[in-house]
């Protein structure tokens, strides 16, 4: 009879130890939802980084587009262009 109690409570903190200890039931649920959330945040970074690669490629490559750059972002104008200035 007082091994059975004995087995029964051995039992009860065993399955509190596996559900609830380290890498248990619930820290292996956490960390596969904190896996999920760093993938796609490495999704989003490789992402980033082949833009960027792209935008690489067409400065080194592409006269147009640097030139695009140039007028749009810095506000240069070539020779021969009707620059128009508006007062405020």
């Amino acid at each position: 009879m007082k091994v059975g109690r004995y087995l029964v409570v051995f039992l009860f903190l065993m399955a509190l130890l596996i559900t609830f200890g380290n890498r248990g039931l619930v820290d292996n649920y956490l960390m596969s939802k904190r896996l999920s959330q760093v993938k796609l945040l490495n999704n989003g970074v490789a992402a980033e980084n082949n833009e960027l690669k792209k935008k690489i490629v067409l400065l080194r490559s592409d006269l147009a587009y640097i030139e695009s750059l140039a007028r749009n972002e810095l506000g240069m104008v070539k020779k021969g262009d009707i620059v128009y200035r508006f007062s405020r």
